[in-house]
């Protein structure tokens, strides 16, 4: 079942698009839950974990952009959408990781379309893990939940959301394995995370979580491409 919440300080905007919301997800009959709000602090306030906010940028008190950021800080990790009558923040739109960025009047094909990946979105990323094994135990992480690998001899560590993981393996067979799952080698030493991005330049990425990763040189255009198919693929702009 979906988790929607939509938010907009002009009424009228919040109740259309909740309404159109409501029309596409009973014709692809997806179950749903969905809320209305109009403000950013009222939605931060919401007790409920959303699976998908469509927010506003432009709002009074605090904006859309504003909201967007303190619900990272708190490790709000699932899909936020941009709704603006304004294309001037896209780029900003990026250091939140946001799904997509939509402009009014919205287009019901365009609606669609992302609620038809969201769905598929939420449905893969609730099934994709690892399992390591370490001292003859198994754990299953799952891949939204890990911000990168890092490899010293034949010891791979996992940095995730619930702590630092080591066990024995390849890095390698590890890349070619998730290659196609939103991780990048961007180092010897570093399979990244793409979702966790936040910045990079020619010698590093900063991660959502502040840590930075190096960038090799000769694999540095390779993950400008990468990070872009991944932006068209699970994100971008429409």
């Amino acid at each position: 079942m979906l988790s929607i919440a939509v938010c907009d300080d002009a009424v009228l905007d919040c109740c259309k698009l909740a309404g159109e919301i409501r029309g596409i997800l009973e014709d692809m009959g997806e179950p749903y839950l969905l809320r209305q709000f109009y403000d950013g602090k009222e939605l931060l306030n919401a007790v409920e974990s959303f699976d998908i906010i469509f927010l506003d940028i432009l709002m009074r008190g605090v904006d859309g952009m504003r909201t967007a950021h303190l619900m990272r800080e708190r490790a709000f990790e699932k899909m936020i959408v941009f709704v603006s009558s304004s294309r001037e923040y896209v780029m900003d739109a990026f250091d939140v990781e946001a799904f997509y960025y939509l402009t009014k009047p919205v287009d019901a094909g365009k609606l669609r379309n992302i609620l038809k990946r969201a769905a598929k979105k939420l449905e893969n990323d609730s099934e994709e893990f690892i399992l390591i094994e370490r001292d003859r135990r198994n754990r299953k992480l799952l891949l939204r939940q890990i911000w990168y690998f890092e490899i010293r001899g034949r010891v791979i560590s996992v940095h995730s959301g619930d702590g630092v993981f080591d066990y024995y393996g390849q890095i390698g067979e590890l890349e070619r394995s998730l290659g196609d799952k939103g991780f990048f080698r961007c180092h010897k030493s570093f399979l990244i995370n793409l979702r966790y991005v936040r910045t990079y330049d020619r010698e590093e990425v900063t991660l959502d979580n502040g840590e930075r990763i190096m960038i090799a040189r000769r694999r540095y255009s390779a993950f400008c491409q990468a990070i872009l198919a991944y932006m068209r693929r699970d994100g971008g702009t429409l």
